[in-house]
């Protein structure tokens, strides 16, 4: 009904259907590379054949720094580069930039032999840099593909596309590991190698559509040089009065605490279920399961926040949120991990949705790939403060049960915030 709804308004909407559609296919695109590479494959890949004769705990260790570096290359870089995208009126430039630099190192990994875990985590880290950082500027388009009223719904089918996409590459992924021999392979690993280039294709392949069909207002014709110096005026600029824009900070200050309690339950879950003595095969079937719930899911926040507003909308997923971390704490059964996984996908993308959609609303209009940095900034932190809090919970506890419900408080936290933040104050009466 919603997604019906949907293709309804966006026929009827002044905003090109096909430049809308063509947006939100990136996300479909890149979707692919987060649950597969990241989420999925890569660390397992890494620890059994990339780090072969290297310790479980070094290779690890290795890992972790890889996903650490990664993180700290794109949090000093995103700004900047928003920055000078704004200047230069280049955001699809950067995207699709930064897109094929991922692209390109997803599909080379195949390449990387047996023991070589610095090449492959070399690989993986420029792979989620460009990643990364093709993200920000793919959120910073959005408001130039529609009209503010339709941010939410248009946000969320974003969203939507990529839970149903990712999910799709992922689960024909996961049936060729599982059953190599029904698609002519010799084994687990090689099906792992082809999952690889199947997502580099997949992402080029859906990336297309944007590159063709988005347009965006040409910037200021200047020289790279003169743009940089200009971006850097400008960050520093919105830096030194980064006080007059009370509104945005207080709604990023809300985002990154609650996001940071959904992040912790998405990398956390597998070493959750893991702790409770689940079979991985179970936990696996969960993730699958959290992608498909996601796509209508993220669908129905969309129609929510523009019906009630996404603020109103986000409350409603925190309170979700905790309700399932009091839940997971009793967890017993197996089914009862399934069905933390339906409510798990029921709010995930909403609430990711419709943060973009009114972080969107707050922010001045011509300097969104600088803002958008920021927000992908704080994402990057994300999942820093909570991991933190539920680790030391547990070792002081002894259980992790007892150490899963410390996330109520980033939960409670962002919700106080987040009621801090007055919608109707945008960022031009914040200059007031």
């Amino acid at each position: 009904m919603y997604a019906a709804s949907m293709l309804r308004w966006i026929s009827a909407s002044t905003t090109d259907r096909r430049t809308l559609l063509a947006w939100a296919l990136y996300d479909w695109a890149n979707s692919a590379y987060a649950t597969t590479v990241m989420a999925g494959f890569f660390p397992i890949y890494f620890k059994q054949y990339w780090g072969a004769g290297v310790s479980v705990g070094e290779s690890s260790y290795y890992l972790g720094i890889a996903n650490s570096g990664a993180s700290l290359i794109i949090m000093l870089m995103a700004p900047l580069l928003g920055a000078i995208a704004d200047q230069l009126g280049a955001r699809k430039r950067l995207l699709l930039l930064f897109a094929f630099i991922g692209i390109l190192m997803t599909a080379l990994l195949p390449l990387v032999h047996q023991g070589q875990w610095w090449l492959a985590a070399l690989f993986y880290v420029i792979a989620t840099v460009g990643f990364s950082g093709s993200i920000s500027f793919y959120d910073a388009l959005i408001v130039f593909v529609t009209e503010p009223r339709r941010l939410d719904s248009v946000s969320a089918l974003g969203y939507a596309l990529g839970y149903l996409g990712g999910g799709l590459v992922f689960a024909v992924n996961v049936w060729m590991t599982l059953s190599p021999a029904s698609f002519g392979l010799a084994d687990a690993g090689e099906a792992m190698q082809l999952s690889f280039v199947i997502v580099a294709l997949w992402w080029a392949l859906f990336t297309l559509p944007l590159a063709i069909c988005i347009r965006e207002p040409i910037g200021p014709q200047q020289r790279i040089g003169a743009a940089i110096r200009a971006g850097l005026l400008q960050l520093r600029t919105t830096c030194a009065d980064i006080r007059r824009f009370r509104t945005v900070l207080l709604f990023l200050l809300a985002y990154w605490l609650y996001i940071d309690g959904v992040d912790t339950i998405v990398r956390m879950a597998v070493d959750y279920g893991l702790a409770l003595g689940f079979a991985a095969n179970s936990l696996i079937i969960a993730l699958l399961i959290t992608q498909f719930v996601g796509f209508p899911s993220a669908l129905v926040f969309g129609h929510l926040g523009q019906r009630l507003g996404p603020k109103t909308g986000i409350y409603i997923a925190i309170g979700i949120y905790g309700l399932v971390v009091i839940w997971a704490a009793g967890l017993e059964q197996v089914s009862e991990f399934y069905t933390l996984a339906v409510v798990i996908g029921l709010v995930q993308g909403g609430i990711q949705s419709l943060s973009r959609s009114l972080y969107a609303r707050l922010i001045p209009t011509d300097k969104t790939a600088e803002f958008f940095g920021f927000y992908n900034m704080l994402g990057k932190f994300a999942a820093v403060l909570g991991p933190v809090l539920v680790g030391w919970t547990s070792a002081v506890s002894g259980s992790p049960r007892t150490s899963i419900l410390v996330l109520l408080l980033l939960f409670v936290a962002g919700a106080f915030f987040l009621s801090r933040v007055d919608v109707e104050c945008v960022w031009v009466k914040n200059d007031e």
